[in-house]
């Protein structure tokens, strides 16, 4: 498929509804509005198809955009294709997009400990998110890799832009999730860090409390393991 025939399909594929739902999640610019529903099919019909991927980014458009992240070969993606993307970021819905695709790389790690100091805000949740991606799937890192990743998040929270805020939650929630031993790290931190507030806009979307949500997941690894 040629990128002029994605750009089709995506615009037939397109509401204005879904564009007024992509806006109140702060998606701005050029889209078409496609459901994920549709953009799911599309993954599953094209599976993996890198130049398409790379040619749709460059069209600036938020649907082909995300289908990009869905496409892309992580095995192809560069340290340069990531960082010029990087600099595209501009709504939590194309970051959590492409933190997911790097997240599948081996730039992960590297660009999580870079991108977690940004100053910049999509890319600073994209270094969050790539820390959680990395809690949860990275078993070759030992447990006190993650301390000052713990005592970053306890320190700075607060004080970091909305978004960065929602991601470090969600580190947080994520490196307790890891092991009894960083259960118990991460539940000290929540415990210093208390209600983190995040701006959600024009959504009914909520911020979970760490320590719940770590416990309420324990509950359920626990009912499901039969223990």
């Amino acid at each position: 498929m040629t990128v002029n025939e994605m750009m089709s399909e995506l615009k037939s594929l397109g509401s204005e509804q879904t564009c007024k739902t992509y806006k109140r999640h702060g998606v701005r610019g050029d889209m078409f509005g496609v459901s994920y529903a549709n953009l799911g099919k599309i993954k599953k019909k094209i599976k993996v198809d890198h130049k398409l991927a790379e040619q749709l980014w460059a069209t600036g458009n938020h649907d082909a955009r995300i289908v990009a992240t869905m496409i892309a070969d992580p095995k192809q993606v560069t340290d340069k294709t990531v960082e010029s993307w990087a600099k595209d970021l501009d709504s939590y819905a194309i970051s959590d997009a492409f933190s997911k695709l790097i997240g599948a790389t081996t730039l992960a790690r590297k660009k999580a400990e870079k991108w977690t100091k940004a100053k910049q805000e999509w890319i600073g949740a994209a270094g969050w998110q790539l820390m959680s991606f990395i809690a949860m799937n990275d078993k070759e890192l030992a447990d006190d890799y993650f301390d000052d990743y713990l005592s970053l998040i306890e320190s700075n929270i607060h004080d970091s832009k909305n978004r960065v805020r929602y991601a470090m939650n969600g580190a947080l929630i994520a490196i307790g999730l890891r092991s009894p031993g960083l259960e118990k790290k991460a539940l000290a931190a929540a415990k210093k860090i208390g209600v983190v507030t995040v701006d959600h806009g024009e959504t009914g979307c909520k911020t979970p409390d760490a320590a719940e949500y770590i416990q309420k997941v324990k509950g359920r690894r626990k009912a499901a393991s039969g223990a």
